[in-house]
């Protein structure tokens, strides 16, 4: 799933300097949710997650196929120091 993410999301996040690390499905409170986890070499302030989450929302509201009939798409950043 990250593999399919990634390809295409990347090239149109690149300039943000954030990259996905992974992408995967959980359930919170009866909900299935649709993660993306953002990546970068340096720390990634709320704005770039911000700007990021614009626009893979865009991009995955196009491939919807992919969210696996998620109730929500949630995206977030790694934290610095966490090596999972």
């Amino acid at each position: 799933m990250k593999e399919q993410v990634a390809a295409l999301v990347d090239d149109s996040i690149k300039e943000l300097n954030v990259f996905v690390f992974d992408a995967y499905t959980s359930e919170e409170e009866g909900k299935k949710i649709f993660n993306v986890v953002l990546d970068s070499e340096e720390v990634i302030d709320l704005n770039k997650v911000t700007e990021a989450s614009r626009i893979i929302n865009k991009i995955m509201d196009e491939n919807e196929s992919l969210l696996e009939d998620a109730d929500e798409l949630d995206i977030f950043s790694k934290e610095k120091g966490d090596t999972e």
